[in-house]
């Protein structure tokens, strides 16, 4: 692992109004599986080189969590919605850039920003590759949804040794009626089994976030306690 930079941000919350926070934030060159993984236990998330997590002081509402994937089980309503999609095929590769990723992944931001209010900036390839190309090393993974070959959703993940870790999930809002997002985790949840890992890491929950609240629906999962260094013990519970 080569630590290229490291610095702490300043900004407006990401997550609650009227609220700032404060981000660490780590820019890692050749960063292997397990040294991944050791972040990923402590709270960080990973886009491109970019490892991040806050560090807001008097604030804890950003929760760590993972799925415990080998006492899931899926409801009527998960099986239902993976029957609906039978006819939607995947592929898992590598994460790569083309402009039928540039599509959809505007037309889904504009979509959230009329819907939720998200803050929308048009995204160049740039962006997109240092974002969801750059630094996925060997364990970033990229799985392409298609329907009758038109691409319409893509899930960012890291494979590590005991689970997943999501990074990113975006749609064509015009096939929401298969609930990409939902379908895209009960996949991931599948794998995860078949392949005798533990955990899905979902990243941070936020109770009164609601792009982020929903992630308390799939259960049982753990949280992190508190935002441990890498050189002390992390605790999930």
């Amino acid at each position: 692992m080569n630590l290229l930079e490291e610095f702490l941000r300043h900004d407006k919350c990401s997550y609650l109004e009227n609220r700032e926070q404060i981000m660490h934030y780590k820019v890692i060159d050749n960063c292997s599986a397990y040294e991944s993984q050791e972040l990923i236990e402590r709270g960080f998330r990973r886009f491109g080189k970019m490892y991040f997590r806050p560090i807001c002081q008097g604030c804890d509402e950003c929760k760590s969590i993972k799925i415990d994937v080998q006492n899931y089980t899926f409801s009527k309503s998960a099986r239902r919605i993976m029957r609906k999609a039978d006819q939607i095929k995947s592929y898992i590769q590598r994460p790569t850039l083309s402009h039928q990723h540039l599509k959809v992944f505007e037309k889904y931001h504009l979509h959230m920003h009329n819907k939720k209010g998200w803050e929308y900036n048009k995204t160049s390839p740039e962006h997109y590759y240092n974002s969801f190309v750059n630094g996925h090393e060997d364990f970033g993974y990229e799985i392409l949804y298609f329907l009758e070959e038109k691409l319409i959703a893509v899930d960012l993940v890291d494979i590590l040794e005991d689970g997943i870790s999501s990074i990113y999930f975006y749609y064509d809002p015009d096939f929401a009626s298969y609930s990409l997002g939902k379908l895209s985790l009960y996949n991931q949840i599948k794998y995860t089994q078949k392949a005798n890992k533990k955990w899905i890491y979902l990243g941070y929950y936020v109770k009164d976030c609601p792009s982020l609240s929903y992630k308390a629906e799939y259960k049982p999962y753990l949280t992190l306690e508190g935002r441990p260094s890498e050189t002390e013990a992390f605790k999930w519970f």
